[in-house]
């Protein structure tokens, strides 16, 4: 056999061989991807836009991750995903799939960014652990930040849904049709989704009682279990609920006046930082720049 034809030979052998390195974890990689199920997605609200963007990666990471995901993470993940209203949208395997499919896009371009600048590998590796860890933490960032926004929302529209009910009580109306007509007159927003949510629950066979309680536990704020466990005890007592229903409104508007009175406090003291830190400084280059200069050119 000549030279040429081993070379040749060779090369065959060489080119099959990284044919097979390549097909087989492919073919591994297809395999495990085809025993993914589709995501049915009739009777769920569509997800956020941050993961719409990315969904099939981490659907794929969430159907291996979730027979992995330990009990407690698991329900600790959905309270928060039930408290933020995303309990139909996205589940706590796929919150925690999202978290390693971020850290892996942050490391990435990270990894794009250092190599646009002529570094050592130190900096590559620096830059990929900050990348990983920003990206594997900003998911609940983003959910601890929606979660106090829809507190704060629920806390602000609450007390007028009760106006709402109360006047539609007073006039003649039972508790139901009072929420019914609260969610149709009343402002968009988490309060008439939820009021909404209770309503479609009571539609579906579960008692009043029942699903004003899975809604307290499900927002988990004292506020609404307050106005839960009134009604509650006054239907079962017997007892006319306008007054109490007054009560409850008066009460949560109070709240909120009082939660508006200690924010306007604390806003001197948090002015404070960024008052010593950039107002000061400033004003003192301005006062003292015209008096240095004097003194600079009068020889001083």
């Amino acid at each position: 056999m000549t030279p040429s034809q081993h070379f040749t030979l060779i090369s065959i052998l060489v080119a099959l061989g990284v044919g097979l390195a390549v097909a087989l974890p492919a073919w591994l990689l297809s395999q495990a991807l085809a025993e993914v199920p589709a995501d049915d997605r009739t009777y769920k609200d569509p997800p956020p836009l941050g993961f719409r963007l990315a969904w099939w990666p981490i659907s794929w990471v969430s159907h291996f991750l979730q027979p992995r995901l330990p009990a407690a993470m698991r329900n600790g993940l959905r309270a928060k995903l039930r408290r933020a209203g995303l309990e139909y949208c996205i589940s706590a395997a796929q919150l925690q799939a999202s978290r390693l499919v971020a850290a892996l896009a942050c490391a990435a371009l990270a990894w794009w960014l250092i190599g646009s600048f002529a570094m050592g590998r130190s900096a590559y590796v620096n830059a990929l652990l900050l990348g990983a860890l920003c990206g594997y933490f900003y998911p609940m960032i983003w959910l601890n930040d929606r979660l106090n926004a829809r507190q704060k929302e629920l806390l602000r529209s609450l007390p007028f849904y009760l106006d709402i009910i109360t006047l539609c009580v007073e006039a003649g109306l039972n508790i139901q049709g009072a929420i019914n007509q609260a969610v149709l007159k009343g402002p968009k927003g988490a309060m008439r989704d939820e009021f909404r949510r209770l309503l479609r629950d009571i539609r579906a066979g579960k008692s009043r009682a029942t699903s004003m309680r899975d809604m307290a536990e499900r927002l988990d704020e004292a506020s609404i279990t307050h106005f839960v466990t009134a009604v509650i005890q006054a239907e079962k007592m017997g007892m006319n609920l306008g007054p109490v229903l007054r009560a409850q409104a008066d009460q949560r508007r109070a709240e909120r006046f009082h939660r508006a009175e200690k924010l306007a406090m604390e806003a001197p003291v948090k002015m404070l930082l960024p008052l010593i830190a950039f107002i000061f400084p400033c004003t003192f280059i301005v006062l003292f720049f015209p008096i240095a200069m004097q003194f600079m050119h009068s020889g001083l």
